[in-house]
């Protein structure tokens, strides 16, 4: 019997990430790391850093990076990056920056900015009608000076077509690690982020922060334990009666102090950590009941009822869309 025709290998994804003066370091290498680890893992990737002009460029670190061609002389790219800047939000790209992204951008099958990227590429009307995100702290400039653009400033990152954008910085991995799954599936991209020692990965529509990192200090020594309380155990007893005298206080002083440092009660503040434990426990492969027990939000008609509320969709919808990979030893898990 004749062997069978073997199939041909798929020709590389090529990933341009383009690079220019004033650029930040970490929006550069970030998708690098991703991309060149999948490359080495397995994955049909071919990386190439590029500038305007293919001259050496300087980042804002001060760090002088080579690359390795001009856009102009880059043949169409599969992906192209751009990454963001420090000065993005508050001047025009520079016309060589503009011009070379723009060029690839209309070649390229996929286009994808780092954080304050999203300004090249809202300049260069690639965003026009698309949602979009960037670096919390840009987000509201990116909407006043582009009112065309739907700009989502909680998310970590945001796929409207073949355009992705995502939120500051560290960003860029989470992004890459999104492109590689969609390449190449979930099992490379939970390599990929073992060998990074990263989480994989935050979900497009995570917030960029946790409850704890957005929630105001509390003034109170009183209020500050508490909430440290919380955040470190989110399924213990967080009940008022139980936080009152963890605290040394009355339940209605304790709810004074919520309300006044924290602008919500501490039912609800708990349920908000609790939910947010519950997610990363879906995403990471657990079972909606076992992250309902997990998170301290007891049943899954409770874990149901938080996330219809604060995030509009049930945790089985949340765990089908976002939770990609299993937990080791979870095969065979419903």
């Amino acid at each position: 019997m004749p062997p069978r025709p073997t199939r041909p290998p798929r020709p590389p994804r090529s990933i341009a990430v383009l690079a220019y003066d004033g650029v930040r370091l970490l929006d550069v290498t970030a998708p690098l790391e991703v991309f060149a680890t999948a490359a080495a893992l397995g994955a049909a990737y071919e990386v190439t850093l590029c500038s305007p002009d293919g001259a050496e460029v300087t980042a804002s670190t001060g760090t002088r990076l080579t690359p390795d061609a001009a856009c102009a002389d880059l043949p169409a790219p599969h992906t192209l990056i751009v990454p963001g800047a420090p000065d993005l939000p508050r001047r025009p790209p520079p016309e060589s920056l503009l011009t070379a992204a723009t060029a690839l951008a209309r070649r390229a099958d996929r286009v994808a900015s780092v954080c304050t990227g999203a300004f090249v590429l809202a300049r260069a009307g690639l965003l026009d009608g698309r949602r979009a995100t960037t670096h919390w702290r840009h987000a509201a400039t990116l909407a006043r000076t582009h009112p065309r653009i739907t700009v989502q400033p909680d998310s970590i990152h945001v796929q409207d077509g073949r355009v992705l954008t995502s939120a500051g910085v560290s960003a860029g991995i989470d992004l890459g690690l999104a492109m590689v799954e969609a390449d190449a599936g979930p099992d490379l991209a939970r390599e990929v982020a073992r060998d990074l020692v990263v989480f994989l990965q935050r979900p497009g529509g995570q917030s960029q922060f946790s409850v704890p990192a957005r929630t105001p200090r509390p003034r109170h020594d009183v209020l500050r334990t508490v909430l440290d309380a919380i955040h470190s155990d989110p399924a213990a007893d967080h009940s008022g009666p139980a936080l009152a005298a963890r605290a040394g206080v009355s339940v209605r002083h304790l709810t004074r102090l919520f309300a006044a440092q924290v602008g919500e009660t501490p039912a609800a503040y708990v349920e908000a950590v609790r939910c947010e434990a519950a997610q990363m426990l879906l995403v990471s492969g657990e079972t909606v009941t076992a992250a309902a027990q997990r998170s301290g939000l007891g049943s899954d008609e409770s874990l149901r009822r938080a996330f219809l509320r604060r995030l509009g969709v049930t945790p089985s919808a949340y765990r089908a869309r976002f939770g990609t990979t299993r937990a080791p030893g979870s095969e065979g898990r419903p």
